[in-house]
């Protein structure tokens, strides 16, 4: 493993932290219980949402979503390439096409409204945003689309914990949000995912589906509140653990001061690379992971190993999934999709990230381009 200078992440895992989770396992219930459901109460109210289900990772949130909202055989939905490969293999678990929309340009890589109504076919059923490194996009404009048109909006939030657009929380627009707490998230323990909901409906068939469609859960069984179950749906095991959920809700606490460590870089990033020739940062602020675009004469591989050569890890994000060859028989022409692809690098960020350590990406970066 090469020793970086800067990393693309980082995540600190303080002792406080490592308390919680060691005292989850002294007590001796370690799947769905109270911790979870602590964790379901916070999250609910962090996001202003009705509902939130906590699940093992964000690729069970996005799938489950797409279940409740009845996307099946015969029905199209439609969702940016540039996104990570969980938002499309989620539409397509459920036998729904996936139908790509092209970015509304190199600056802003997610699709504008415009280009998501023009998708639109008499199959579309459903809409999937993807809040693109946090940033919500055109999300209220979907918002509207998906009401006049009689579509089911869907949220890919999984970059954006912690981000409000017009005064509410990212993937509270839809019918249903996902989020992911991957490793390299705002929001990390590893794996783990929620879904938020206002829609009592979706959210208590969500929970059946999440555990197997039985009508109670082991926890329920162990207090007493009940002596059996029924299944009465075709389910799975999308169920978080108890020491995940504590070590979520402990570093929920964090989350707003963490993110605006972000914002402060994200803003501090702008500010250094305005003098450097060649580049153009993507729009923001998103705060989950930075990105630019460099000039189409730039050799971005080259430019990407002279900041590894100097220990500056840097990223993709993402391949276009048009281009995967699950996905790319019949796929659409995406000219800006793939023109980003190309061009944009993805730099360091994370909360505790030093202005020497940004000062370095940046230096590393303005001499590549100049060499």
């Amino acid at each position: 493993m090469p020793a970086w200078q800067v990393p693309l992440a980082d995540v600190v895992v303080p002792e406080d932290d490592i308390a919680v989770v060691a005292e989850v396992y002294r007590s001796g219930w370690l799947s769905m219980g109270p911790r979870t459901a602590e964790l379901e109460r916070e999250l609910a109210e962090y996001t202003g949402a009705r509902h939130a289900l906590a699940v093992a990772n964000g690729t069970t949130a996005l799938h489950l979503i797409c279940i409740a909202a009845g996307l099946g055989p015969g029905d199209e939905v439609i969702v940016p390439s540039l996104t990570f490969v969980a938002s499309v293999n989620a539409i397509a678990y459920t036998g729904a096409t996936p139908l790509f929309a092209d970015i509304d340009a190199l600056e802003r890589p997610w699709p504008s409204a415009a280009a998501v109504e023009a998708a639109i076919t008499p199959r579309t059923k459903a809409i999937m945003a993807v809040a693109y490194g946090g940033h919500p996009g055109e999300i209220a404009e979907l918002r509207e689309l998906a009401a006049s048109r009689g579509l089911v909006l869907l949220e890919d939030a999984a970059h954006a914990i912690g981000v409000r657009h017009e005064g509410r929380h990212v993937g509270t627009f839809g019918a249903a949000g996902a989020f992911s707490f991957f490793s390299n998230k705002n929001l990390a323990v590893g794996e783990g995912g929620a879904l938020i909901t206002d829609d009592d409906a979706l959210a208590e068939r969500m929970r059946l589906l999440r555990s197997h469609g039985m009508t109670t859960l082991t926890w329920d069984r162990h207090r007493g509140h009940a002596a059996t179950y029924d299944v009465v749906d075709l389910g799975f095991n999308y169920r978080i653990d108890e020491p995940r959920a504590a070590l979520l809700a402990a570093r929920l606490a964090r989350l707003d001061r963490e993110n605006a460590q972000r914002r402060e870089l994200d803003r501090r990033y702008r500010e250094l690379l305005a003098a450097v020739e060649g580049v153009v940062p993507t729009a923001g602020p998103a705060h989950h992971i930075f990105t630019v675009v460099l000039d189409e004469r730039a050799d971005r591989d080259g430019v990407r190993h002279a900041l590894h050569e100097r220990g500056v890890q840097t990223s993709l994000h993402y391949p276009p999934a048009h281009h995967f060859s699950i996905y790319a028989a019949g796929a659409p022409e995406l000219p800006l999709t793939d023109a980003y692809a190309a061009r944009a690098i993805t730099l360091p960020l994370f909360a505790t990230m030093t202005e020497v350590q940004q000062d370095l990406v940046v230096e590393s970066l303005a001499a590549a381009l100049a060499g």
